[in-house]
């Protein structure tokens, strides 16, 4: 049976949703290269461990083994993206995605024992490419990730020796934000829920790891005018963070991911060798506050620019991190904002998979 999903390739990390499931499978866009791991104790989740080989005539280094997620997280060969790299050619993101899509196969189901067969996964899928780079990629991104696919799961807990055929019959490829929109706009059955995003002319500030999206979104249809990108995210302000904390308190975060996630849960004291502790907070007010002044200053230009634009959404991961930035560096000019803003776009590409595969979804488990 061919599922319906939507895939954010992001480049902090790769959220898919499944057609029916009840929540994303969300898992850190960081890889290293895999080997015999030596396992004191097993991980209590999968996703904890994600140890696999990935076979895929799109790579160019093809059948290789990779540490991917959160068993990557802390490695010292770990590998996450840069500004140079373009997720819709990039190895790693492709590995990523197809780790993603491979495990959501089998969550849910009866882990079956290892020597058991290959299990295949058909999909269709709805997924997206920041402004800049959709017009000149999109359709190499179409290609690169429609065909077939495997992979095997090694030392990974509950899913040993388990290997997945995933089956991309067909790839739609949207704009970032735009997608996030039109999740906002309709509801499950693809019906039309908030008229005002539906008629409107609303902008879109996504703030994503490398790549921060302006689209302008007129009655549903995205302006090709006005919309705009820039080669900017997060990622920028994290590895300064991440240098001076190193630098002040000889402290070094191993990843992006491992940082944000000690900010998200508001952890700001660090060890420091021997029983020192040091409080983070205040490089991280400095370096956010920057961000949130230089996006806001972008989103008051766009706006200016197309004085038609009714209100302006801030969107991505990178909304949900700056946010009280953002809304001290806004004063006046009034900016909105949405609970789960990292999830939004693949809400979207899951929507738009099932409007152009003409399928009503299926409904929510209980």
């Amino acid at each position: 049976m061919v599922k319906i999903a939507g895939i954010d390739v992001g480049n902090d990390s790769v959220k898919v949703v499944v057609d029916g499931s009840e929540r994303p499978v969300i898992i850190p866009s960081i890889v290293s290269p895999g080997y015999d791991r030596h396992v004191l104790q097993e991980e209590d989740s999968p996703l904890k461990a994600l140890d696999v080989r990935v076979y895929s005539p799109k790579l160019k280094r093809n059948n290789q083994r990779y540490f991917v997620g959160l068993l990557a997280m802390e490695d010292q060969d770990n590998s996450e993206l840069e500004e140079t790299d373009n997720k819709a050619t990039s190895d790693q993101s492709l590995v990523v995605a197809l780790t993603a899509l491979a495990y959501a196969a089998l969550s849910g189901k009866t882990y079956p024992a290892a020597g058991t067969g290959i299990e295949e996964a058909e999909y269709i899928i709805g997924t997206g490419l920041p402004v800049r780079t959709y017009v000149a990629f999109h359709q190499a991104f179409e290609e690169r990730l429609t065909g077939e696919h495997e992979v095997t799961f090694l030392s990974t807990p509950e899913l040993r020796g388990r290997t997945v055929r995933i089956k991309i019959r067909r790839t739609i490829v949207s704009v970032e934000g735009a997608a996030a929109l039109f999740h906002l706009a309709t509801n499950e059955s693809l019906q039309v829920k908030n008229e005002e995003l539906h008629k409107g002319v609303i902008g879109v500030c996504e703030i994503g790891a490398l790549t921060t999206d302006f689209p302008v979104v007129k009655r549903m249809n995205i302006d090709n005018q006005f919309s705009t990108g820039e080669q900017f995210g997060l990622a920028t302000y994290l590895d300064s963070i991440i240098r001076d904390i190193e630098d002040q308190y000889g402290y070094r975060f191993p990843s992006r991911t491992k940082l944000i996630g000690r900010i998200r849960n508001r952890e700001f004291v660090i060890q420091r060798v021997g029983e020192g502790q040091a409080d983070i907070r205040p490089i991280v007010d400095m370096y956010f506050n920057r961000a949130a002044q230089k996006l806001v200053d972008l989103i008051r230009k766009r706006w200016k620019k197309y004085p038609d634009i009714e209100c302006f959404y801030v969107l991505g991961g990178g909304a949900a991190a700056l946010k009280s930035y953002l809304m001290d560096a806004a004063g006046s000019m009034r900016l909105r904002f949405e609970d789960n803003s990292e999830i939004l776009n693949v809400q979207g590409y899951l929507k738009l998979a099932q409007n152009k595969a003409g399928q009503q979804p299926e409904p929510n488990p209980a």
